[in-house]
């Protein structure tokens, strides 16, 4: 017989109060709603919530025909409760005070010091919270002399350094493709909380995490950053070519494009081998990685020429039985719909009570946990529809976090 018993989730117990909007903020508290903490998302009922909600169309089709749900807005706001409060006013301020006694984590993205004539920066709320968690994000962070400039994403990129090796050589400076300086931060945000949650539960002391896009986007130039910092040398914008690596890039094909990856020697006489190039197997230019970054240029229409001869498909299969790590260039529709993608539940499809066809699809959570596995319990909420039930939302968690603590 099925058991009664609900599947635990990892952060069952954890009430995180969500002052953020737009991207960043949204990413984190989504991932720690997956992960099972009840997250209240408060929106300002005078801008008509997160403003993300107006960037569309797309839009879900709703029951009342007055969708707020945008695509972009589903994109980092499900498994959150939505509360209309005024933070400008007494009774919004009491409202996140309440809330905020009771939680172990508050994020914010307000510009630096915004939130402290409302009485919600993080000395103010500590003080209600000893054990707070709280975690500010902005776009250069609490310090330095450009901490009151506003922070995007598109900003970001540039002042963080990727877009200068983004693109075509000969082109202009190009962002990646979607908000990647956003969705980053999110994930150091997520770690940054849930590592202070830790200190917070053995210790029952709170501290505030300063977090930026700027400081996050430059974590993350890897490779492409201590390359600079080991030679001096600026990298380049080489498209798809890798800074460190050759034959590492894309490459024509009859019908299309194909990705050639090879890491290692080993890995480069396997595709000499499967394509009958003797002579680039025993060319002395190409016989180790650092010569062949040399000799990039001559490799490359080399492996061009003899592509350009096949189909991407066969190109693909020929390279996969000599086992070259190589792959095909999908349309974001072919990468959602792949038999993989199905078999790794990329796309989730999520009840809604409002959408007019019963769910909206999202993007799945890729942690697979063996025990406490990621939920998906909550779509995207319509602007303020939890508002009413802060009472019984903050009961329900009361209980959770005595049971999380193992009290009786």
């Amino acid at each position: 017989m099925p058991s009664d018993t609900p599947t635990p989730r990892a952060l069952d117990g954890v009430l995180v109060l969500d002052l953020s909007r737009i991207l960043a903020g949204p990413t984190a508290t989504q991932l720690l709603g997956d992960l099972g903490a009840t997250v209240i998302k408060i929106e300002n009922p005078r801008t008509g919530g997160d403003d993300t909600r107006s960037w569309g169309p797309p839009y879900v089709q709703t029951i009342d025909g007055k969708s707020d749900l945008s695509a972009y807005f589903l994109s980092a706001n499900r498994n959150k409760f939505s509360v209309s409060a005024d933070l400008s006013t007494r009774e919004g301020q009491d409202l996140v005070k309440q809330i905020a006694s009771q939680a172990q984590i508050v994020i914010e993205n307000y510009k630096p010091g915004g939130l402290k004539k409302y009485g919600l920066d993080y000395a103010s709320l500590s003080a209600l919270n000893p054990d707070l968690v709280y975690c500010s994000i902005s776009g250069f962070g609490q310090t330095g002399p450009n901490r009151d400039q506003p922070g995007y994403d598109l900003m970001a990129q540039g002042f963080g350094g990727i877009m200068s090796i983004t693109g075509d050589p000969e082109g202009a400076p190009m962002k990646v493709g979607v908000g990647i300086a956003d969705v980053m931060c999110g994930m150091y945000a997520t770690i940054g909380m849930l590592a202070a949650l830790r200190h917070a539960e053995a210790t029952g002391e709170g501290q505030q995490i300063d977090l930026s896009l700027v400081d996050s986007q430059m974590a993350w130039l890897i490779n492409e950053g201590t390359n600079y910092l080991t030679s001096s040398s600026p990298p380049k914008r080489r498209g798809n070519g890798h800074p460190n690596i050759a034959p590492y890039n894309v490459f024509e094909t009859s019908d299309g494009h194909v990705i050639l990856a090879v890491g290692n020697d080993t890995q480069f006489q396997s595709f000499c081998t499967a394509f009958d190039r003797n002579d680039l197997k025993h060319d002395p230019k190409f016989k180790t990685n650092p010569l062949r970054l040399q000799n990039r240029s001559a490799l490359e229409t080399a492996i061009t020429e003899t592509f350009r001869a096949r189909s991407t498909g066969e190109v693909i299969s020929i390279l996969k039985s000599r086992g070259v790590p190589c792959g095909p260039i999908h349309t974001i529709g072919q990468a959602l719909s792949s038999p993989q993608a199905v078999a790794r539940e990329s796309v989730v499809n999520v009840p809604s009570s409002t959408a007019t066809s019963g769910s909206v699809s999202v993007l799945g959570n890729p942690l697979k946990f063996s025990k406490t596995p990621v939920q998906y319990a909550k779509s995207p909420p319509r602007f303020g529809e939890d508002s009413k039930d802060i009472p019984a939302l903050l009961s329900q968690h009361k209980s959770q976090h005595r049971s999380r603590k193992g009290e009786n």
